[in-house]
């Protein structure tokens, strides 16, 4: 207790410094993603250690993952299609891995749908998209890698036998590929076909992500019958100074409801979302705005704003989302993957896997229109072992700390709403700030510097006397006009281990919340062994983290609730279940 609360500001400047060094030096850090290590590509598991490894989360039982590439529904089945290393625990050797399920919670892992096999996409088949045509015939578009110098084309596949409802066997034309770029397009930046949508004309839409000179594009591409395709004479959406954009997503939604719509959608009451990967720094961002369906243009809303000042996903370890809609539940849903943190290939090798897609998420507009709220699909529910009703009303002063018993702490999904009785002792938001990234803010104001309102939340994976612990949490701040909430995912303190490589960073994001008529804010967050899923305000901001503890492990993690400034904290309410692990054939 006391070696958490303790504070210095001294302190606080040196673990800051610190961690700005580390981010600088590895800015590929949650970026570790596509690092090629040649002679390790091919270096198959010899056994897969468990220690780390995610109970509820997907994951292959071994080797290297990364991007969804085109979860879909169909004839009463989920599929989920992603790039996967079937010889080897780092990328490389790149196939469309396949896993088909019921309730998209428990998998069946069949053969990968796609090889790299042919000379349309002979050096990989990279990332794409599934779309379902008339006649309910689904189809999947992909990037093919045609040369060695990473020169990108657009193909397609179908499946061999529709009546199989599994879909196991998928055949890729010999017309392929269908869309090859001209010369004002960067070969080497032109991947990640978008799910299509019909317009009105009867034209098919995809968007593919693109960069000309530093400017990120959402090239357009239209046509009549899936096979032959046209580029547009401009992108549908395109912005300066935000590099290549990957894994792009376009789709309507509601303004009434949030239910989900499908991609050609054509009614009244909506908004649309472009979404993109970053290349430039591997996070996900999306804008709000309007589709000028005449014109062919996508127009963010004027607070809608592009590129690293904008909205994301997920403020963690999270990229190359892929969003699909489910017409089983009337809902639109994203998966991401998440990459590991102890970035050193040799960690990889030794654990015999590498990488998760985190939980998916019913995803809708919130009622502001301003932007996206995100929350663990409702299956996921259904993993929920004994409930532990832990406390309602109870009030935790400054520097009290609160331990959640009774259940497995590495392994738990967690709802607490806290409550307090006035703003009056919020500190004063720096102006030196204004230009920081949320995340060094975090740096620099962490769960153990004592403050007015806040810090106040969870400190998850603790071991029992705090040697290392991952903090999740609120901080409230008086700004010149308004109040501005922090939240934090804080991982620098997760970890005994010493390794200079590890990327521990104190992700964080801003929570656009009203706090003076309702002076509540809450927290959710999905603890499996090496990550924590957070959502705040209802899944308003989300942030996801990779941790590698080496004590708090298993039956020796510890969960606590704490508040570590000097306004006192109401826990209304604190639902907390252990999780039990899916079925993975």
């Amino acid at each position: 207790m006391e070696l958490f609360m303790k504070s210095s500001s001294l302190w606080g400047l040196e673990i800051y410094l610190f961690c700005l060094f580390i981010v600088l030096s590895n800015i590929n850090g949650v970026f570790a993603s596509h690092n090629i290590f040649l002679d390790l590509q091919s270096s198959s598991a010899i056994s897969v250690k468990n220690v780390h490894r995610t109970g509820f989360h997907f994951q292959p039982p071994k080797h290297w993952i990364n991007d969804p590439n085109a979860p879909m529904y169909y004839n009463g089945v989920y599929h989920l299609f992603y790039q996967y290393n079937p010889k080897g625990s780092v990328w490389g050797n790149i196939v469309w891995a396949h896993s088909v399920s019921k309730d998209l919670i428990n998998w069946i892992h069949l053969e990968p749908a796609i090889y790299p096999s042919k000379k349309f996409d002979k050096y990989g088949a990279w990332s794409g998209s599934a779309t379902i045509l008339p006649n309910n015939k689904p189809v999947i578009l992909y990037t093919g890698v045609v040369d060695s110098h990473d020169s990108q084309v657009q193909n397609y596949a179908i499946p061999a036998n529709l009546s199989d409802p599994f879909l196991r066997k998928w055949i890729k034309p010999n017309n392929n590929p269908l869309i090859v770029p001209d010369n004002s397009i960067n070969k080497t930046k032109f991947r990640d076909p978008t799910t299509a949508w019909m317009g009105q004309d009867g034209l098919w839409r995809i968007v593919i992500g693109s960069m000309r000179k530093h400017r990120g594009m959402a090239l357009l591409y239209r046509s009549r019958d899936f096979i032959k395709w046209a580029k547009a004479q401009h992108p549908l959406h395109s912005s300066p100074h935000t590099g290549n954009w990957e894994c792009p997503d376009f789709f309507p939604v509601s303004l009434k409801n949030t239910n989900g719509l499908d991609a050609s959608y054509r009614g009244k009451n909506v908004k649309y979302v472009l979404k993109n990967s970053l290349d430039v720094n591997r996070f996900e961002y999306y804008t709000i705005g309007m589709y000028d369906t005449k014109k062919d243009r996508y127009i963010p809303d004027n607070n809608s704003i592009d590129g690293s000042k904008g909205l994301r996903l997920d403020y963690g370890n999270f990229y190359a989302s892929k969003s699909f809609y489910d017409p089983m539940k009337n809902r639109r849903i994203v998966w991401g993957w998440t990459n590991e943190s102890d970035v050193l290939p040799d960690d990889e090798i030794k654990k015999g896997w590498a990488g998760i897609q985190a939980i998916p998420r019913k995803v809708w507009l919130d009622p502001s229109g301003k932007q996206l709220i995100q929350w663990p699909i409702e299956e996921l529910e259904t993993l929920r072992k004994q409930k532990i009703i832990q406390l309602n009303n109870k009030k935790l002063s400054k520097g009290e700390m609160f331990e959640v018993k009774g259940i497995s702490a590495s392994q738990a999904d967690i709802e607490v709403s806290f409550s307090f009785s006035s703003l009056n002792k919020a500190e004063q938001f720096d102006p030196k700030w204004a230009d920081l990234y949320a995340q060094d803010v975090c740096a620099i104001k962490g769960s153990t510097i004592q403050g007015g309102l806040g810090p106040f939340g969870l400190v998850t994976l603790a071991s029992k006397n705090l040697e290392e612990y991952t903090p999740v949490f609120f901080r409230v701040f008086k700004a010149q006009k308004n109040y501005k909430v922090l939240m934090c995912s804080d991982a620098r303190r997760s970890t005994m281990r010493q390794n200079e490589a590890m990327y521990k960073p104190s992700f964080a994001g801003y929570v656009d919340v009203d706090l003076v008529d309702t002076k509540k804010l809450s927290l959710r967050s999905l603890i499996d062994n090496s990550v924590v899923e957070s959502f705040g305000a209802g899944g308003k901001t989300c942030i996801t983290s990779r941790v590698y503890p080496t004590l708090a492990i298993h039956n020796n993690a510890h969960l606590f609730v704490f508040n570590n400034g000097s306004e006192t904290i109401t826990i209304e309410t604190l639902n907390a279940w252990s999780m039990d692990v899916p079925k993975m054939h």
